[in-house]
């Protein structure tokens, strides 16, 4: 095989038709951008699943004297507390619970807003004023439905704080990102496909005379075929570049310098995560501009 030929013909190729190439390095660089951005939003979703499941715990606070429940006539007495730890150990959903006092709570205010604030003689707020609790953490973070309703009717007990629903606007944006790059760049991966198949045409028809020459000395279909092959390489080793360098700037400038400096309570997609999208981007960049050559060459070269 004429190697110099094969490369003579990319060249002239890639030169024939630069606007159609530059057409499909752009669109395939920017639906690259966006699958990859939404790998990396599929895999912050699950670090924050991971990270805030281990964190959340579903909170029963008891009732006190002069509770704001109509409910509550008066502080839950130990009979009403060991029916709410009947109701929690006998839960398949409970992983395991705390019991927190008036003073503990009130350890907690001081330390949250200030022991300055609650000194002098008539503090705004004392122990007295706190409401015992049960902290329960759960088995699985997604599994909270049951012991609420268990519990939730039970004498003694004021209410329930249960922060999933607090959360649960922070997962539909991050899921609203993951697949709306997905189907945007979906959108776009059919562009570039319908660019590629016009790529492959009237390259096939500017060299219509020299193909049926190669085809009546007896040339084979991979060296026909080959010149467009490498220009669909060439054209998607480009886009996934520009897509991979597009991908680091927004992790460092927007994820490492921005986000994770900002919003240090929680963990950040890195290194790790970025070389998976990486990964994903350059196995499918490549094989959505070889494959319809490859199916393509065989219509418009008819070898």
């Amino acid at each position: 095989m004429q190697f110099r030929y094969v490369f003579s013909e990319l060249r002239s190729g890639l030169r024939r038709n630069l606007s159609m190439h530059i057409a499909v390095v752009l669109t395939l660089f920017v639906s690259m951008t966006l699958l990859g951005l939404g790998v990396l939003m599929k895999q912050q979703s699950d670090i924050a699943t991971r990270f805030l499941g281990d964190q959340l715990q579903v909170t029963v606070y008891l009732c006190r004297d002069g509770d704001t429940n109509p409910a509550c006539a008066a502080r839950a007495t130990d009979e009403q507390k060991q029916r709410v730890v009947e109701a929690m150990e006998g839960n398949p959903e409970v992983a395991s619970y705390t019991f927190e006092s008036q003073e503990e709570a009130f350890e907690k205010v001081k330390e949250l807003y200030g022991a300055d604030q609650f000194d002098g003689d008539n503090p705004a707020l004392t122990a007295a004023d706190m409401p015992e609790s049960y902290w329960i953490t759960l088995k699985d973070p997604k599994e909270f439905q049951g012991i609420e309703s268990e519990v939730q009717g039970l004498d003694g007990v004021s209410q329930i704080r249960d922060v999933h629903e607090t959360l649960k606007p922070i997962y539909e944006w991050l899921d609203a990102l993951k697949y709306g790059s997905w189907g945007i760049a979906v959108f776009l991966l059919v562009a570039a496909l319908l660019l590629v198949a016009n790529t492959i045409r009237l390259a096939a028809f500017a060299r219509r005379k020299e193909i049926a020459i190669m085809r009546l000395v007896g040339a084979s279909t991979l060296y026909i075929a080959l010149p467009f092959l490498m220009e669909a390489v060439v054209t998607a080793v480009i886009g996934v570049a520009l897509a991979g360098g597009t991908l680091g700037a927004f992790m460092w400038f927007g994820v490492h310098e921005r986000i994770a400096d900002s919003v240090k309570f929680m963990p950040w997609i890195g290194a790790q995560e970025y070389t998976t999208a990486l990964v994903v981007i350059a196995i499918l960049g490549p094989a959505l501009t070889l494959l319809p050559t490859l199916l393509l060459t065989r219509k418009y070269l008819k070898v």
